[in-house]
């Protein structure tokens, strides 16, 4: 089954006619128009949203490799040394218990 062609747009479009009469038939093309174009926007913003969400879980799931010639962001040595104690306050740390 394949688009709706010139023939059977005018023979929906009698049948309408018929239906709801002349007068009625602007209003119920302006409606159904406006639905139409608030179905596409809303399906264009569902579409942008899903998007977003997917591009914001592939950054989160992809780790921060450092590139060529960049230096890695990971862990200053000034951090390091504030973390791992120096071996001689270990040593002395021993001595007192």
């Amino acid at each position: 089954m394949g688009p709706i062609g010139f023939p059977e747009l005018l023979i929906i479009l009698v049948v309408a006619l018929i239906v709801f009469g002349p007068r009625k038939l602007p209003e119920l093309g302006r409606s159904l128009g406006k639905s139409l174009s608030e179905f596409k926007r809303a399906s264009n913003e569902l579409r942008s949203t899903l998007e977003e969400e997917i591009r914001v879980d592939e950054q989160k799931a992809r780790p921060a490799a450092p590139g060529p010639g960049k230096p890695d962001v990971g862990v200053s040595e000034s951090a390091e040394r504030a973390v791992e104690p120096e071996p001689e306050t270990v040593a002395r740390g021993q001595q007192g218990s």
